[in-house]
């Protein structure tokens, strides 16, 4: 049986999402629960929408885990779940998966924000361990601008941390700032994937042009770059949070999966 959790946690004191010898990580904390509160023989494996970086918070990480049982016991674990896990993790749905869900290869978008605080906004105290303070001042209309130049589906290997046999190749949908009412400057964005450490160099590119450090015309030679490029800079961890996860019709999780699975080529971008 397939079950989705629907969870949210404090990135904070967590090492990223994936289980690490000696670290703690969300997934090494919710596996050894979930087999010790359903009395499982062994731990089960937790498959996520999007893995998580050390210090990088969730509001709506979605993941599924396979248990061989007689009876549906998503009732009983989640109220189980919510007695016992950690003050910074929170599940808050447990349900029986349908047929070809798979929390990974079914999303079909991803949406994350970063939030910072710019030289003359006020920096909340309470606000630290979410939002990233920056010496200089943000111009939100600039920011906009350069956000435009970036969408779309193209390699975006000038802002990933490389990694053998997977492909940067991505669709970024949406990207765009505003600022609330408290000064906090919110960056959204949302593709059907990210890779690695992607989010978090597109906004400092961004901010880099938004902050009048950088140009236009940097940021075009950066996103063009095949490679990595060096002058990217990486946002810290604690400023980003996976808001939410899309997935399609019932009907179509399958398809969506087998889709996914495909490495796509540079001819498609």
């Amino acid at each position: 049986m397939r079950l989705r959790l629907d969870l949210g946690y404090d990135g904070t004191d967590f090492h990223g999402w994936a289980v690490q010898p000696g670290q703690r990580t969300v997934q090494g904390v919710l596996e050894p629960w979930i087999a010790q509160v359903l009395r499982l023989p062994s731990e089960p494996t937790l498959v996520v929408a999007g893995r998580t970086d050390a210090g990088v918070h969730a509001r709506a990480q979605v993941c599924h885990v396979d248990l061989d049982v007689e009876s549906d016991p998503s009732v009983e674990l989640l109220r189980r779940l919510q007695r016992v896990l950690p003050h910074d993790i929170a599940v808050r749905s447990v349900a029986t998966a349908p047929d070809g869900f798979d929390a990974r290869f079914s999303a079909t978008w991803r949406r994350y924000c970063y939030r910072v605080s710019d030289e003359g906004s006020f920096h909340d105290p309470l606000l630290r361990g979410h939002v990233t303070r920056l010496p200089f001042p943000l111009d939100v209309g600039a920011l906009n601008s350069a956000a435009a130049t970036v969408l779309g589906l193209r390699d975006f290997a000038a802002f990933c941390k490389p990694r053998d046999g997977a492909t940067t190749i991505r669709e970024l949908r949406e990207v765009g700032a505003l600022r609330r009412e408290d000064g906090v400057v919110e960056i959204w964005l949302q593709a059907d994937a990210f890779c690695h450490s992607m989010v978090r160099s597109l906004v400092g590119a961004l901010t880099a042009v938004g902050g009048g450090r950088r140009t236009l015309a940097w940021l075009e030679e950066v996103a063009a770059s095949p490679r990595r490029h060096s002058e990217v800079p990486v946002m810290p961890a604690h400023g980003l949070t996976l808001e939410a996860v899309g997935y399609p019709a019932e009907k179509d999780l399958a398809q969506r999966a087998e889709q996914a699975r495909n490495v796509r080529t540079l001819e498609e971008a």
